[in-house]
């Protein structure tokens, strides 16, 4: 039975959400799949930062960040008051898991801190959608290069898998179409719109609710879907979208007079993010879109995420579940943490030798 050592960098929802995974099915885990974990270091640019190769306890570190104690070694021993950069390369860990903020400008700290985590020897779970869409390509390489595994899962649908789904469950098929609702804050309002409230006051109810943001123009202008679309291309499509050439238009002109007329001709208005092969060019696209009312996607409704894959093989496959939240990307990164130890310890280096025969967590 292996030791994988784990280092969070990034503590927030997020990394929080899969810590408890860790600890609430790690029993389940060692049970099933023989995996071992020993967390070395977590660090965090508010909430702190803390290395002990030793091993830290993540019940105390979990419970010190929710009390709004801040990492440190007096409470979790070992050293503190690394930056995230020296806590990677220090701790020499196993796997990195990557959780902090998106940056679609220049993909920064996220960007450094995966290729000093690849450089210094460790695979990488990420959930982190700006190093994976802005450079993805660049990413891939040097991870291929280190023989190191790079894991994004929670980057598009969060803990609804996608990416694993094509690895492990549509083996050799060439896809050949995606389309999907990528947003759940933008469905949200759109959904709140057909029931009758305008735009201003569907917003408003979002983020009362906890949905959008303060300032919410990274979903509502189509920044998030044009992300994960661009991600899913180039990881699912074998093409090399650039970020900023996906055209994408957000909601924000979407009026419920719009929204009325769409209905009257049995239409429904959603924030459709598309990426296919027409003639000789690649499209890739976010814009409202009108669905007929007899397309699955046209049913999916307030902050779900969906998305509708075509392949050579099979059609229309559809896949439908939570795209935030900190439990939903927390799990997330916990699949992606398994699939990296699996290719780490499997003798052959495929997870599929780790995996096959073991029963289903219950």
């Amino acid at each position: 039975m292996n030791e994988a050592k784990l280092a969070f960098v990034g503590f927030g929802t997020v990394g929080q959400g899969c810590a408890k995974h860790l600890q609430v099915m790690k029993q389940r885990l060692r049970e099933a799949y023989g995996f071992e974990f020993r967390v070395v270091a977590i660090t965090d640019v508010l909430k702190g930062s803390v290395l002990n190769k030793s091993g830290i306890d993540l019940s105390r570190a979990l419970h010190a960040v929710e009390k709004g104690i801040r990492l440190d070694a007096a409470a979790l021993g070992g050293q503190a008051g690394l930056s995230s950069v020296e806590t990677i390369i220090n701790a020499n860990a196993d796997i990195v898991i990557e959780s902090t903020w998106t940056n679609l400008k220049d993909a920064e700290p996220g960007l450094t801190h995966i290729m000093t985590a690849l450089n210094n020897g460790s695979d990488v779970a990420t959930s982190n959608k700006g190093p994976i869409a802005l450079h993805y390509r660049k990413l891939t390489d040097l991870a291929k290069s280190k023989g190191r595994i790079l894991r994004f899962e929670s980057t598009v649908m969060s803990g609804t898998p996608v990416f694993n789904m094509k690895e492990f469950c549509l083996p050799g098929v060439k896809i050949l179409k995606m389309r999907g609702i990528l947003n759940g804050t933008t469905n949200y309002i759109l959904t709140e719109m057909a029931k009758g409230k305008d735009y201003a006051s569907a917003l408003k109810d979002a983020q009362v609710r906890g949905y959008a943001e303060t300032d919410s123009s990274g979903d509502v202008e189509a920044r998030d879907p044009k992300a994960k679309i661009t991600i899913l291309a180039n990881a699912l499509m074998d093409v090399d979208v650039n970020y900023e050439d996906v055209q994408a238009e957000g909601i924000t002109k979407v009026t419920p007079d719009d929204i009325v007329k769409a209905a009257a001709h049995g239409n429904k208005i959603k924030l459709l993010a598309q990426a296919q092969t027409i003639e000789d060019d690649f499209i890739v696209s976010v814009k409202p879109t009108l669905i007929e009312e007899n397309e699955l996607l046209a049913h999916v409704s307030g902050v779900m995420n969906a998305l509708s894959i075509s392949t050579d093989a099979q059609p229309d496959i559809t896949i439908i579940g939570p795209g935030a939240g900190g439990d939903s990307a927390g799990y997330g990164l916990l699949s992606d943490i398994m699939a990296a130890y699996s290719y780490r310890y499997s003798e052959t280096g495929k997870p599929a030798d780790r995996f096959a025969n073991v029963p289903a967590i219950p």
